[in-house]
C-alpha cells in the first residue's frame, strides 16, 4: 500500500471518528470539571446521610465558575453556608472528600464529648426519627448511636459508635478567614478537619445536593431503589 494512500486514510479516520470522539470528550469533561459531576462514596465517614454505595450529584456551580480542570475562578456569586453538604480536596493528600461544612470563618468552635459548641452556645441534639434509619444496616445499628444535630440553619443526623477510640474533643479554635472548618456526620469514624485542619475556600468544588444512585455493596450491590435521586 502506498505511503500516500495510508495519509488520506489516516486523514479520513481523524476528520470522521477521532476528531469528532475527542470533541465529544472534552466537552463532557469540562462539563464534568466546572458545571456538574458525580462523586462515588466508598466510605462510611457520612452515615447515616450518606451511604457507602452512593453516588452523589455535585452542583459545581453552586458556589462559582472555574476554568475547567483548575481550581482558578472565572466568577462567584456565592459561598458555603453552614449544614451543607460540600466536595473539596483534601488539604491533607488531594483526594476529594465529601463532608459537611460545621465551621465558617470567624466561628470559634469546639468539641466536647462528641458535642459540638458553636460561637460559645451549645448545639443541641434529639432523637432521631425512625424514618432517617430505614436505610441503615442492621449490624450497623447494633454498634452505632443516632442523633438529630440541631446545627444553626440544617438540622441533620449524625452518628456515634462509643466502643471506638475517637477524636471526641477539639479545640476551642476560630476559623481563618477564607477557610471552612469540614466534619463528617459519622464522627467516630471520619477523617476530617480535626485531624487535617480548616479548609481553603478555592479547594471547594460543589454542593452535594442528592443521591443519584445507590448500591448496596454488603448485599452483592443490589439496587437501593429507593435511594435513587433523593434529597440530601
Amino acid at each position: 500500500m502506498k505511503l500516500s494512500s495510508i495519509r488520506s486514510r489516516v486523514r479520513h479516520c481523524w476528520r470522521k471518528d477521532i476528531r469528532p470522539l475527542l470533541v465529544t470528550v472534552l466537552v463532557v469533561c469540562s462539563i464534568r470539571s466546572s458545571l456538574a459531576d458525580w462523586n462515588d462514596v466508598p466510605s462510611g465517614s457520612m452515615k447515616p446521610t450518606i451511604l457507602e454505595g452512593d453516588r452523589v450529584f455535585v452542583n459545581k456551580l453552586a458556589y462559582d465558575l472555574k476554568v475547567p480542570f483548575t481550581t482558578l475562578r472565572l466568577a462567584q456569586w456565592s459561598n458555603p453556608h453552614r449544614g451543607e453538604i460540600v466536595v473539596f480536596y483534601s488539604p491533607h493528600d488531594g483526594q476529594r472528600l465529601v463532608k459537611r461544612v460545621v465551621g465558617l470563618p470567624g466561628d470559634t468552635l469546639e468539641l466536647r464529648r462528641n458535642r459540638l459548641i458553636l460561637n460559645g452556645e451549645p448545639v443541641d441534639y434529639r432523637p432521631l426519627a425512625e424514618e432517617l434509619l430505614r436505610d441503615v444496616s442492621p449490624s450497623d445499628r447494633a454498634v452505632q448511636v443516632f442523633a438529630g444535630e440541631q446545627l444553626p440553619g440544617r438540622p441533620h443526623a449524625v452518628a456515634a459508635i462509643p466502643q471506638l477510640s475517637a477524636k471526641r474533643d477539639f479545640g476551642p479554635i476560630v476559623v481563618p478567614e477564607e477557610r471552612y472548618f469540614m466534619m463528617g456526620d459519622n464522627r467516630d469514624t471520619s477523617f476530617d478537619s480535626r485531624y487535617f485542619g480548616t479548609v481553603e475556600r478555592k479547594r471547594i468544588l460543589g454542593q452535594a445536593t442528592s443521591v443519584v444512585l445507590s448500591f448496596d455493596r454488603s448485599r452483592h450491590w443490589l439496587p437501593r431503589w429507593r435511594r435513587f435521586f433523593s434529597g440530601l
